[in-house]
């Protein structure tokens, strides 16, 4: 559920400022409004922050290799260790671009073979300057045509030819590319390219060594975000001789708040958030309920303060979904292994280890009732017992279980369409025991909303699967509910009826393309019937592909194949859970509850980690 907040402003004299704030970071429950992102203070550590973050990252990289267990430094111990990991890593970036530079001048200069630049630079202070140049065959016939011209023919092993010019550059009417002396030769530059190797690798190992301080990284960048934190808090604070700062606590908190604030002698007040106050949100995950708080971690998906927690409906449906767009029990065995071998490797039983056996175990159960085990007609065919937990309505292998294909495939897109018809009817049940609690007569509106859903479902079953429906009764039934809809979606708290009238009706139009998408959001229920049988047709392709192989010496291939595409199908379903399954919850039935997913996580300004520094508070 999302818990109830209040709003707060809290006051004190401009001297007590840093005292305020550190009793509020004590208290631990104020979520502080409009928080300053940017000051001159929280640059400068920010910018602190990033120097420090990065090396940590260089060490998290390096420390994949490293199996040592880690340390903390802290003080001065651990600056003069951030001090020569900022000095390393910079010279090792430097020795690779040096390395990258010398490899480049290395290529470039490789086709005219080992010489010493300094004796070409020697005959040029002697009188003879010498010019390089690389040339075509046609070009290089003008040269030799050119009685003026002194030039040598030079071995080059690259494409066309070189010539080395005496006393004078190359005529312009002749078309040569010249060729920039190099600083060294072949031979001192792979020299130097030895040595710069030995000393870049010399460097890894100390940085990679220095990956066991991971542990202090972590511990100093904890603090300066509190730090970071503080900052933005005190930048935040408004007043001259009297400060203030305004924010939300939850409601259950009302009371550790007053006493901290009577302890400290500071003023403030308290009251519930306005219509127009947008507090943050706090969502209380109880019990079983807490394993679907991942899913919305993942998705970044916030309800806003005065929308609705969905946790227990969207549990319920996604794991549904989940199963039929996975479709297979054998998979669904996959995920419940999975969950396990997690578990056993973190000796814990965590909220997404939960969920994935909720998800697995539900993927089993609906892979039976249809019969799918890895997509394997033969199983289920071999296996009697499989078939006495099948429901023949919506089997996948009809013929196994002895009834119409076109029958058991209509069934299973009319149990989507039912799902898609009670979700979103839901949503509007919802929406009229909402608004009839709160007095609010558009709760007639959200009626005639219900009425479509259910006209309308029963106009998808009659034009998909051409099931005989009363066709003069869903017509009526969808004008009444449209009518209602138009009459009545103007109400509200405090609002004459003829005005809520004028308002509803001037909405006509919008109103009737909501209608059509109503009845779209109800056909679009039938992707889960669309990509369960695209599942189900990938495994059967590779099911047959490897059939004629598992015997003899194709056993091995035959085996890899179905390997392979199980374990592709596999991840295949996963990304098609995450665009269709989570979709259906958060726009169709979010869509149908007028829920926007506008919120914002509440996060109170709070001691973090160990920091206990009070320095913050006076810069």
């Amino acid at each position: 559920m999302i818990e109830k907040m209040k709003k707060v402003t809290v006051l004190t004299e401009a001297g007590r400022k840093s005292q305020l704030l550190l009793s509020l970071r004590e208290a631990g429950v104020l979520h502080i409004s409009d928080l300053v992102q940017k000051s001159p203070s929280v640059d400068v550590k920010e910018k602190e922050r990033g120097e420090y973050a990065r090396i940590m990252q260089i060490l998290s990289e390096r420390g994949k290799k490293s199996k040592g267990r880690g340390r903390t430094l802290s003080g001065d111990e651990f600056q003069k260790l951030h001090s020569a990991l900022v000095e390393n890593t910079d010279e090792e970036e430097r020795l690779k671009q040096r390395i990258i530079a010398l490899q480049n001048e290395r290529e470039r200069i490789l086709p005219f073979g080992e010489f010493d630049p300094n004796e070409l630079k020697s005959l040029a202070d002697d009188g003879i300057p010498v010019y390089l140049y690389t040339i075509e065959k046609k070009e290089e016939e003008k040269l030799r045509a050119d009685e003026n011209a002194r030039y040598i023919p030079v071995a080059y092993s690259g494409k066309g030819n070189a010539v080395a010019l005496l006393y004078s550059p190359i005529h312009e009417g002749i078309q040569a590319t010249p060729f920039r002396l190099p600083e060294m030769s072949l031979a001192e530059i792979d020299a130097e390219l030895v040595a710069d190797k030995k000393a870049e690798e010399d460097i890894g190992k100390k940085i990679e060594a220095a990956a066991e301080y991971i542990p202090s990284y972590k511990a100093f960048l904890e603090k300066l975000d509190a730090e970071i934190t503080f900052e933005r808090a005190s930048s935040t604070v408004s007043g001259d001789d009297i400060v203030y700062l305004s924010g939300y606590i939850p409601a259950k908190d009302e009371q550790k708040f007053r006493k901290m604030a009577a302890d400290s002698s500071f003023a403030f007040m308290i009251d519930d958030p306005g219509e127009d106050d947008n507090p943050p949100t706090l969502i209380r995950y109880r019990g079983f309920l807490r394993i679907v708080k991942p899913v919305f971690d993942i998705l970044g998906t916030v309800p806003g303060y005065n929308e609705y927690d969905i946790s227990s409906y969207f549990l319920v449906f996604f794991s549904l979904f989940f199963a039929m767009i996975i479709g297979d029990a054998g998979y669904g065995i996959l995920f419940i292994l999975v969950a396990a071998l997690m578990q056993i490797k973190t000796k814990k039983l965590s909220d997404a280890n939960i969920l994935i056996y909720v998800l697995g175990g539900v993927t089993v159960i609906w892979g039976a009732l249809t019969g799918t085990w890895f997509g394997s007609e033969a199983i289920l065919e071999d296996v009697p017992f499989l078939q006495k937990l099948v429901i023949p309505a919506i089997t996948n292998f009809p013929d196994v279980m002895g009834v119409d294909a076109d029958w058991a495939q209509n069934m299973l897109m009319k149990f989507c369409f039912i799902l898609g018809a009670v979700q979103l009817g839901l949503g509007r049940v919802i929406n009229i025991v909402t608004k009839v609690r709160n007095k609010d007569l558009s709760f007639v509106a959200e009626i005639g909303w219900f009425l479509d859903v259910v006209m309308l479902y029963l106009m998808a079953l009659y034009l998909v699967i051409g099931e005989s429906i009363p066709f003069g009764v869903v017509v009526g039934g969808v004008i009444l509910g449209f009518v209602l809809v138009c009459c009545f979606s103007g109400q509200g708290p405090g609002i004459s009826f003829g005005k809520g009238l004028v308002s509803g009706l001037s909405g006509f139009f919008t109103t009737f393309l909501d209608t059509i998408s109503c009845f779209s959001n109800i056909m679009s229920y039938i992707r889960l019937f669309a990509v369960g049988m695209a599942s189900l047709a990938i495994a059967q392709s590779f099911n047959d592909m490897a059939a004629g192989m598992l015997s003899g010496f194709m056993l091995p291939v035959g085996i890899v194949i179905i390997l392979i595409g199980h374990s592709l199908n596999f991840v295949m379903g996963i990304l098609s859970v995450v665009v269709h399954g989570v979709r259906l919850n958060l726009l169709e039935f979010s869509g149908s509850l007028g829920m926007e997913w506008t919120g914002y996580n509440y996060d109170p300004f709070r001691k973090t980690g160990d920091d206990n520094s009070k320095a913050a508070g006076n810069s």
